[in-house]
């Protein structure tokens, strides 16, 4: 008898849910077994492993008006799932693993109006992250970055063919050999606290795309947009509070 099976179809068991429920549960990012994340889903895994379900959250209202909605968006959801749900155009987008303050639009004038703002860097965007190293000291960075697509994924890099970015970082905690900082960017490439922050050899934690160790997420939270009048917070999540 064979002593492994695809994850999915063990994970499947273990949960009583379908193959395909269990298979966007591991593609999603949520399932760890032994304290690592399981990454593929068609892996061979002993017929004895256990898995654990990290519960996803539910996006939370920060405030609304006719011009716009302003959520709380939780880790492991798309910003597109979110905007489909709510019935709005996205502003703007967070990467899956990012939490924090995500924007949506109720009205095209304003919708325009608001991208103007943005192109004219405007926005204020401010966001908080645990990176690898010491950071002891505030840097600018401001390598351009290149957005290379494809099938299956985007991935950006710092390449002279890029577009202008703009990423401010500064130095909040150190724990170990981590450091907790305040991250402020004035343009908004794809990837691009995530492509800044690889290429100062500070990867963000949990992003294993840019070089990052292993871990239960992305550390990166959207804290902040201030756009026009409006300002929007997102309370840091306890697990941004100390990193041990």
């Amino acid at each position: 008898m064979p002593k492994t099976n695809k994850a999915y179809k063990l994970l499947a068991k273990q949960e009583k849910i379908s193959n395909r429920a269990a298979k966007e549960l591991i593609d999603r990012g949520v399932v760890f077994s032994h304290g690592r994340k399981i990454a593929v889903a068609r892996a061979e895994m002993p017929l004895s492993t256990k898995f654990k379900v990290i519960k996803i959250e539910k996006s939370k209202k920060i405030f609304e008006d006719e011009n716009i909605l302003a959520l709380d968006k939780p880790a492991f959801l798309t910003s597109e799932e979110i905007a489909k749900r709510e019935g709005f155009k996205l502003l703007h987008r967070l990467d899956k693993e990012t939490s924090g303050v995500l924007l949506l639009v109720k009205r095209e004038d304003f919708r325009k109006k608001a991208i103007e703002e943005f192109k004219k860097q405007n926005v204020l965007k401010e966001y908080i992250a645990w990176v690898d190293g010491i950071i002891a000291e505030p840097i600018e960075i401001d390598s351009p970055i290149e957005t290379v697509k494809n099938k299956n994924a985007l991935y950006s890099k710092i390449s002279k063919k890029g577009e202008e970015a703009y990423t401010f970082v500064e130095p909040l905690m150190v724990e170990g050999k981590f450091t907790k900082v305040k991250v402020i960017i004035k343009t908004g490439r794809t990837h691009q606290i995530r492509v800044h922050l690889k290429s100062i050899g500070h990867p963000i934690v949990g992003d294993v795309k840019y070089g990052g160790r292993e871990h239960k997420r992305v550390m990166l939270h959207s804290l902040k947009i201030s756009l026009f009048d409006y300002e929007f917070i997102s309370k840091e999540p306890k697990e941004f509070e100390k990193f041990f």
